[in-house]
């Protein structure tokens, strides 16, 4: 049954159908609409342009108390076109109630129909107007712009028609494209707000280090964010936007906005790699902008380990900000959204405003001066915490009403101190501080979807430039925890050490185990930037771990289950010193020295006292090789300890030559350090260890009790004298990395990977 009515109302495929089932909240959206159109419609036909209307208003406009209104002018046919519905939308996100059908229409454009003459027409006349640059650039010329001003010519035309009348004159005046035109452009010179030149690039991956791709191939120009969809134009757009390219020289103007209330993790270096990569791609520039709006979650501490953790992920920002640098701005822009009209003091509850669809406030519609005058007393700290707040007449995508702007928190800001009381909301303040620092692509993901009409309307209100907002997904990796709150609680519970526990997928506890910050970027450039929500394996990073360590990593020989070896015919009284190579794949590496003398330790797993099939190592009858020493060594006497387990190997040794080939090489080690060695495992057992279905008990219950073992092993000397952080591949075991806790007696290594 839901099937038929979907096909019916909304013009779905059968695999449209099966898809958009499995998402409930969605179909319990459509159903409803779909009910409400068989209350009017009767035995009336479905009017053609109907289906797609009528989605767009089930998924933009969540809020249903306005959809039979809105219904009935698309059944009805006044409103046919995607620019007339959004409109319809947008006058209910400022409007509780249609007090005036004719100023509701109005708005909408009800009742007037553009043709396709009338668009002919001024095409015609802007092409004329433009023909001189349009025969330069030929198919180069920006079509967008020229369809941004048809749409300010005539409001109400369908988007579809102009697009095709402006592509078919082009096509008339230029013909077909050559090879020309389809040949890749060269980017312009352009400058940066201090007027330096940035110079000409193209985008290549080698060049910049950074690739545009997926969905950022088809964001807007600088200074066409009207030709977004979705973006709101006013009669003051284009001269804000002129004003705004003469303030950043028409260059990319990017930021990465962390809250300064905990640490990185991984999701935030998809946005770090985003946000810089893309600016840096284009010759643009990227902000590192705290926002910093909530004094009682935020710390020094966090201000400057993020601050660490973008610098170690190779980012430059072009300059620190923070959202607390433009509270006096702000501010002031709240009296001014109180004197429009467009914002007013309440003194709900918390409680009673949250969630959707809930009552408008009784004091919505107090007098302009009373708000001002309360607002002023917010300031001030003459109203008690939680008694007020500044609410902003604006229905959001999501249907939440009036979103709050400011709140009273009598808590000292951490830059601030205690000049403020009243602190802005992250839907007030994010918008309003792009617009200030001109961000050109507002990059964020996707949950702020259902924010992105709010950040135009207020923009728009108050007549400042208006940045385009993009989404893309979230990064999400199976069998972690990135929660501060989640992490936190592992910590209390005694199941890892800290924030930068080597198990977790913080920035600093990827550092912590060694990750290379290229393996990150590298990962993350893999994983790409797109709209839809994956889910991606462990298994992703630690490919780019392996890439990156392998030619980076310095080689070193350590033995983890040491095993007692006595050359019993060593050719010399002194040690040999082996030349071993650090960087064994480049052509030009380095060397360190290892002794090479009368007792060494191999591993335990490379001998056994009976000689089996298959396998390659010591055995008595089976020589095997010392690695880099070109000696052989074959088994005289296998010595065990009262349990049978093999304590010590007396062997003899020759050189190398056709006649004794091993068929293995092994480790070895003379003279060792003994070293602490960490090794790391899955911290949770499932994929999902938050799926209550999956673990009923919750995360904490889900822990690997095995995740962590810590021994003593054996290394070369070559390793003494190492940093924190300095990483080495133990040959034929894997990557490991000097950890914070080492001392100059004793070496502690984390496995990076194995």
């Amino acid at each position: 049954m839901a099937t038929q009515i979907l096909q019916k109302y909304f013009n779905f495929s059968e695999e449209k159908c099966v898809e958009t089932l499995k998402n409930k909240s969605l179909t319990a959206t459509l159903l409803k609409v779909a009910e409400e159109c068989d209350t009017q419609l009767q035995t009336e036909p479905l009017p053609p342009s109907a289906p797609s209307l009528l989605y767009q208003l089930a998924t933009k406009m969540k809020s249903q108390t306005h959809h039979g209104l809105i219904i009935k002018y698309i059944l009805s046919s006044q409103i046919k076109s995607d620019t007339k519905l959004a409109a319809a939308i947008q006058f209910f996100k400022s409007n509780l109630s249609v007090t005036n059908q004719s100023e509701f229409e109005d708005f909408c454009g009800i009742g007037v129909e553009v043709t396709l003459g009338e668009v002919e027409t001024v095409v015609d006349q802007l092409i004329e107007d433009n023909k001189e640059v349009i025969l330069q650039r030929r198919y180069r010329f920006n079509k967008g712009e020229l369809i941004g001003k048809v749409r300010s010519v005539l409001k109400w035309a369908d988007g579809k028609i102009i697009k095709e009348v402006v592509d078919a004159k082009i096509e008339n005046i230029l013909g077909p494209k050559t090879d020309e035109d389809l040949a890749p452009a060269i980017k312009e010179h352009k400058q940066t707000p201090s007027g330096d030149k940035v110079a000409t690039k193209q985008i290549q991956k080698h060049e910049v280090g950074y690739e545009i791709a997926g969905d950022a191939l088809n964001f807007h120009k600088v200074g066409e964010n009207y030709t977004t969809e979705g973006y709101v134009m006013t009669p003051f757009t284009k001269d804000l936007i002129r004003k705004h390219l003469q303030q950043t020289g028409g260059i990319v103007v990017t930021r990465f906005p962390p809250e300064p209330n905990g640490i990185l993790h991984i999701g935030h270096a998809k946005a770090l790699s985003f946000n810089f990569g893309y600016a840096k791609a284009n010759g643009g520039i990227c902000y590192l902008r705290f926002d910093d709006t909530n004094p009682e979650k935020e710390e020094k501490r966090f201000f400057t380990g993020i601050i660490e953790m973008v610098k170690w992920m190779g980012h430059t920002p072009y300059k620190i900000t923070h959202a607390s640098d433009n509270f006096q701005q702000l501010y002031e822009w709240g009296i001014q959204l109180i004197k429009s009209g467009d914002a007013y003091v309440d003194h709900q509850k918390q409680s009673e405003i949250q969630g959707l669809n809930v009552a408008a406030s009784p004091w919505r519609d107090r007098p302009i001066e009373e708000s001002l005058k309360l607002f002023q007393d917010m300031k001030n700290g003459l109203i008690e915490e939680g008694k007020a707040t500044l609410r902003m007449k604006y229905t959001m995508e999501d249907g939440k009403l009036d979103p709050v702007a400011y709140r009273i928190k009598f808590k000292p800001h951490p830059r601030s101190g205690n000049t403020w009381c009243i602190y802005p909301t992250y839907d007030y303040a994010h918008c309003l501080c792009d617009s200030i620092e001109n961000i050109t692509h507002s990059l964020c993901t996707k949950e702020f979807q259902a924010r992105r009409s709010a950040y135009y309307w207020l923009c728009n209100a108050l007549r400042i430039y208006c940045p385009v907002q993009w989404e893309y997904s979230r990064l999400n990796l199976t069998g972690t925890v990135i929660s501060k709150r989640k992490i936190g609680k592992l910590i209390k519970e005694g199941i890892i050490e800290g924030m930068d526990d080597p198990r977790l997928f913080t920035l600093t506890a990827l550092r912590r185990r060694g990750v290379p910050q290229e393996a990150i970027n590298k990962f993350c450039a893999k994983v790409g930037v797109t709209q839809t929500q994956t889910v991606i394996e462990p298994s992703m990073l630690d490919a780019c771990i392996l890439e990156v360590l392998d030619e980076t990593a310095r080689r070193a020989m350590a033995v983890f289950e040491p095993v007692r070896v006595l050359v019993t015919n060593f050719p010399q009284l002194e040690p040999i010193f082996v030349q071993v190579p650090d960087f064994p794949k480049r052509e030009k590496s380095t060397f360190h020295k290892v002794k090479f003398e009368q007792e060494v330790f191999i591993e335990r797993s490379d001998v056994s006292d009976v000689l089996l099939p298959e396998y390659r190592r010591l055995a008595p009858g089976q020589s095997v090789g010392l690695r880099h020493t070109g000696y052989v060594i074959s088994i005289q006497e296998v010595i065990k300890n009262k349990n049978g387990d093999i304590t010590e190997v007396q062997v003899i040794c020759s050189l190398v030559n056709d006649t004794n080939k091993p068929k293995a090489w092994i480790h070895w080690v003379s003279q060792p350090l003994e070293c602490e060695v960490r090794l790391y495992e899955k911290l949770f057992k499932h994929p999902n260890p938050e799926d209550l279905k999956v673990v009923p008990g919750g995360f904490i219950t889900d822990c690997n009790k095995d995740s962590l073992r810590v021994f003593t092993a054996l290394v070369d000397r070559s390793v003494e004298g190492a940093l924190e952080l300095d990483k080495f591949q133990f040959e034929r075991i894997g990557y490991f990395c000097v950890d914070a806790n080492s001392t100059e007696k004793k070496l502690v290594f984390n496995r990076t990977s194995a």
